[in-house]
C-alpha cells in the first residue's frame, strides 16, 4: 500500500502570501493615497508605497513573533528572513503593473482606475508570489522560519 502525503507547502505558501499581501496592500494603499493627495510624482509615490509595504509586512510578522514570546532582537532577523523576498517580489510585480497601466499613476483617489488597477495589480502579484514562497518554504526558508518558532 502506498501512503500519499499531502503537500502542505502549497497551503503554507498561500497563507504566507496572504499575510504578505495584507502588509503590502496596506502599505501600498496608504503610501499611494498619501502621495496622490499630496500631488507627488511617480518616483516618490512608489518609494513611499514600497517603504510602507515593507514596514507593514515586517510589522505583521514581528507582532506574531512578539506575541509568541520572542524578544524584539530575536524576532527582527526572523521577520527580515521570512518576508524580504516575498515582499520584494510582490512589490516589483505590483508596481510594474501599476506603472505600465495607462493612466493608473495619474488617477486620483476618487477614480475607479486608481483602486481597480491597484486591486488587480495586487491580485496578480499574489499569484506570482505564491510559487516563490512555496519554493522557499520547501527549502526551509522564508515563512518556514516563522512557523518553526510558532510551533515551539
Amino acid at each position: 500500500m502506498t501512503v500519499v502525503h499531502h503537500d502542505r507547502t502549497w497551503s503554507t505558501a498561500v497563507t504566507a502570501t496572504l499575510h504578505c499581501l495584507t502588509g503590502c496592500a496596506i502599505g501600498e494603499v496608504l503610501g499611494l493615497a498619501i502621495a496622490t493627495a499630496l500631488g507627488w510624482s511617480n518616483l516618490p509615490s512608489i518609494l513611499l508605497a514600497v517603504a510602507l509595504a515593507f514596514v507593514f509586512g515586517y510589522g505583521f510578522t514581528m507582532t506574531g513573533l512578539l506575541r509568541a514570546g520572542m524578544v524584539f532582537a530575536a524576532a527582527l532577523p526572523i521577520a527580515l528572513a521570512a518576508d524580504t523576498v516575498s515582499i520584494a517580489v510582490m512589490e516589483v510585480v505590483d508596481n510594474a503593473i501599476v506603472l505600465l497601466w495607462p493612466g493608473a499613476m495619474d488617477a486620483g483617489l476618487g477614480d475607479l482606475l486608481f483602486w481597480g488597477s491597484l486591486a488587480i495589480a495586487l491580485a496578480i502579484a499574489f499569484v506570482v508570489t505564491v510559487p516563490v514562497n512555496r519554493w522557499m518554504i520547501s527549502r526551509g526558508k522564508g515563512h518556514a522560519a516563522v512557523h518553526s518558532h510558532h510551533e515551539h
